[in-house]
């Protein structure tokens, strides 16, 4: 359904020049340095999957999305959804896509939510009597109705997310991308929101691509996850395997009320990294021994 190849994407940013007359100089003689935000990126995503694409703050996730969504274009490599290129074919591309970016909304900041929705429906050619149906539906997914009326400009925030999501939903896409969908919302509002999202995949069959800084959101929604690092893909497979990758060795500080004291005849079941005043630094297995367990034996 989604696939990208040796996906690459390079922005051109202007050196800054220092000195006496460096506005002038700039502006007579201008110079770019290359900034390499995504390489050589492959990945498949096949119908009815729901993938977390997670990595640190600059390492490629939002420029991978808007890419997929044909809003940039890639400077090498391939992107195809559905086999049709978002960039060559963005109308035919556009309808089977919903796109949620957490920190924007494509709602009209002054107009009442349900206008907003009768716009998007007619800009993707929503037949009234389908659009009418589908946020009936949409109402009760998100619970609307207590803010359809309000202007956009005083929904709260979870508010406002529950609203993008059913403007993203409104022309019934078969893919969801997803950037940074819960960020700055609180606990119940987060619920809400991943209920909504997993009925989408578990019950709808919706594929969805999630970036978040979450791991909450990942362990509760994805079944495969890819990491982003640097602009480059360092890991592609299942949380479960992801989990057993970084859990070795598990790192403990543990840090104590007074001063203390290792044994050296004890044979310990674990290593220790470095000891300062108060404070316990050790590294452990943990498939073999548990947290407590290392708790237990330190506190002996």
């Amino acid at each position: 359904m989604i696939s990208v190849r040796q996906l690459r994407k390079t922005f051109q940013t202007p050196v800054v020049k220092e000195g006496k007359l460096a506005g002038i100089r700039t502006l007579l003689s201008r110079s770019y340095k290359e900034k390499e935000a995504v390489r050589d990126v492959s990945f498949n995503i096949e119908s009815g999957e729901f993938v977390g694409y997670i990595g640190p703050n600059g390492a490629g996730k939002s420029t991978t999305i808007k890419m997929l969504t044909g809003i940039l274009h890639p400077t090498s490599g391939e992107v195809l959804i559905h086999g049709l290129s978002p960039q060559k074919h963005r109308r035919r591309v556009v309808a089977h896509l919903g796109v949620v970016f957490g920190q924007r909304t494509q709602l009209w900041w002054d107009l009442p939510v349900k206008d907003s929705y009768e716009i998007l429906a007619a800009m993707y050619r929503v037949e009234e009597a389908t659009a009418r149906r589908r946020l009936g539906e949409l109402e009760q997914l998100l619970e609307l109705r207590e803010f359809l009326d309000t202007p956009v400009r005083k929904l709260s925030l979870g508010q406002r997310m529950r609203a993008d999501l059913a403007a993203a939903m409104l022309h019934d896409p078969d893919i969801l991308f997803l950037d940074e969908p819960t960020i700055g919302l609180d606990v119940v509002a987060k619920r809400s929101i991943r209920g909504f999202l997993k009925a989408l995949n578990e019950e709808f069959g919706k594929t969805i691509l999630l970036t978040t800084h979450d791991m909450d959101d990942i362990e509760q929604l994805c079944e495969r996850v890819i990491v982003i690092n640097h602009g480059q893909i360092g890991y592609d497979g299942s949380i479960h395997q992801l989990r057993e990758r970084i859990g070795l060795p598990t790192m403990l500080k543990i840090t104590f009320r007074g001063p203390y004291a290792v044994p050296a005849d004890w044979e310990l079941p674990f290593r220790i990294v470095g000891q300062e005043a108060g404070l316990l630094t050790l590294a452990c297995n943990r498939k073999e021994l548990k947290a407590m367990d290392v708790l237990r034996i330190v506190s002996s």
